[in-house]
């Protein structure tokens, strides 16, 4: 019986004749046999006269009706109290009676009034019960067997950068329909849909500045209107980084670093957040930067506001957690795309040389990182960060 099920008030009973077999039975088990148990002769010299049924024998019934009744299976018996008032003989009929008085939600556990009566209505022991409901774990299999893979749908903030775009085209080959969001360029995402419709998935695309509450509020209800449900969420919103000299820096740029990836992010979160928690299942990936574990210098904001994203980002976790919400990061190093096509490619070809890989991240490399955590391979992984950086975290 499941602890949801039990209500206060709920009672079982069951009856047993006490024989003399049960006797001999209790001795061998416990090795308890005290004459005024088993012996009629010395019990005739006592205010009893006759042998007096053991009190734990009867009481053990107890046992059964918790084990058997109520709970039933998966019921952790672990507090009884005890009054012995009537003495039990050979042929008695006893009746073991138990009812639900209390219940603790909290720590699953019920109390039980115990009686036990004979076969003149009279109590013969009494006393109350204290139960835990230990229910079966649930695979994690059994727990998202009703998410069906036709209806995964990934939310790609950015999904026309070059992460995205690689982030929307992975998750359509794993099997997510897929909505992809852009700011500025439309032809772009257009061609992205097309590219995720080729693989017989479904796609839309939705136009929001993420700076804007009220637009990702539209995009939100846009995306619920299309598929009405969001299984995943990944941040790719990115911007180029300023080189800035710290004696050259504003508090404003502080500022735009973390509107784009803290604010901004924040805002997502809280939008979906709704019917993930009323589907009891979501993924929210978060792009870091390998710049919070290897500092560049001029790039105090933005290396500001992307350790923060670190804590965001494990701080929700561990609240969201229970409720079957995971969130994580996913933290690449220096990656090829039009973001970075700016860098000197001296540094790129030193960056390079110094990866024990011997080579830059690709977009692809991200994505792949991000297609595990998207899926229910990784369903035991919350608030943890997977560096994509080739094996530089080991310099």
């Amino acid at each position: 019986m499941k602890y949801n099920d039990i209500k206060i008030g709920d009672k079982e009973k069951l009856n047993h004749v006490i024989t003399s077999e049960d006797i001999e039975k209790f001795v061998d088990l416990t090795g308890d046999d005290n004459k005024l148990h088993v012996d009629e002769k010395y019990a005739s010299k006592t205010n009893f006269k006759k042998p007096v049924v053991h009190g734990m024998l009867g009481a053990s019934f107890i046992s059964t009706i918790i084990g058997t009744k109520l709970p039933g299976d998966g019921a952790l018996w672990f507090s009884q109290s005890l009054e012995f008032l009537l003495p039990v003989r050979v042929g008695d009929t006893l009746t073991i009676f138990a009812e639900v008085i209390k219940k603790n939600d909290k720590e699953k556990i019920i109390e039980l009034k115990t009686d036990i009566y004979n076969q003149n209505r009279q109590i013969v022991t009494s006393g109350f019960a204290k139960v835990k409901i230990v229910e079966p774990e649930i695979l994690v299999s059994e727990k998202t067997n009703n998410i069906d893979t036709k209806d995964k749908v990934a939310l790609i903030i950015g999904g026309t950068g070059g992460i995205g775009r690689a982030v929307c085209i992975q998750l359509a080959k794993d099997g997510f329909n897929i909505i992809v969001h852009y700011n500025k360029n439309k032809t772009l995402a257009n061609e992205i849909k097309a590219d995720v419709e080729k693989l017989n998935k479904k796609a839309i695309v939705i136009k929001a500045d993420i700076l804007n509450d009220l637009e990702i509020q539209e995009m939100i209800i846009k995306t619920l209107r299309a598929f009405e449900k969001i299984t995943v969420v990944v941040n790719c919103a990115a911007t180029t980084i300023p080189n800035i000299k710290v004696q050259d820096l504003l508090w404003s740029d502080f500022l735009k670093q973390i509107e784009l990836n803290i604010k901004s992010t924040f805002t997502i979160i809280k939008e979906v957040l709704p019917v993930m928690l009323k589907n009891g299942y979501g993924k929210i990936i978060n792009i870091g930067s390998y710049s919070v574990d290897k500092p560049n210098a001029e790039w105090a904001s933005y290396i500001t506001a992307k350790s923060a994203l670190v804590g965001l980002t494990k701080s929700i976790a561990v609240e969201l957690a229970p409720k079957g919400i995971r969130v994580n990061l996913v933290t690449p190093s220096l990656v090829n795309t039009e973001l970075t096509a700016d860098i000197p490619e001296k540094i790129k070809l030193l960056t390079a040389a110094q990866t024990p890989l011997r080579r830059l991240a690709i977009s692809s490399d991200v994505a792949g990182a991000i297609s595990f955590l998207a899926s229910e391979k990784s369903d035991f992984i919350t608030g943890e960060n997977i560096r994509v950086n080739g094996g530089q975290i080991m310099i």
